[in-house]
């Protein structure tokens, strides 16, 4: 799982790189010498055109770090698997996305943090998961597009034994393919 969040971060990374135009230094404006006075018979010279604009480069918005769809999980409080109002955006967004890229496919991999048994975890897990596949399909993903898994208490992104660990391991992580 580590190797996964590494990669999928230094993918974001990458794009994100990759899609930033370099800032222009604003030129500082120096005053003219004084000069003699020219001949006012000689002509102005002509303007030159403006040099045009590259195009924008395409970013695919599950890669751009400033779209709401380069976050990938939802989170729970204790023993809860209904998606929360403040995830609520976020799962909707995902599903427009998916609505409109009908070749994307996206794997929902519900997680508990440790306490509970194995078997009760994995059910939680699966009904987490399920929660948002019902949400990506009313927002207009195909049942096709969705494949949940649940992995209960087996995949922790935090290895503590607190809350402020086992917050960040009640998830369901959106993952494309």
């Amino acid at each position: 799982m580590k190797k996964l969040v590494i990669g999928l971060l230094l993918v974001n990374l990458l794009a994100a790189c990759a899609s930033q135009k370099p800032k222009e230094e604003p030129k500082a404006e120096a005053k003219p010498a004084p000069v003699a006075e020219a001949p006012k018979s000689a002509p102005a010279p002509a303007a030159a055109p403006a040099p045009a604009l590259a195009a924008p480069v395409a970013v695919d918005p599950l890669n751009d770090p400033n779209s709401i769809l380069a976050r990938r999980s939802t989170y729970y409080p204790f023993d809860v698997y209904a998606v929360q109002e403040a995830d609520k955006p976020l799962v909707q967004a995902h599903a427009r996305y998916l609505g409109e890229h009908g070749k994307r496919n996206v794997r929902l991999e519900g997680n508990c943090d440790e306490r509970g048994s194995n078997e009760y975890n994995l059910g939680l897990g699966q009904r987490r998961a399920d929660g948002v596949k019902k949400m990506l399909q009313v927002g207009g993903a195909k049942d096709s597009q969705i494949e949940t898994v649940s992995y209960g208490e087996e995949k922790p992104r935090q290895a503590c034994h607190e809350e402020k660990c086992w917050k960040e391991n009640r998830r369901t992580d959106l993952n494309y393919r």
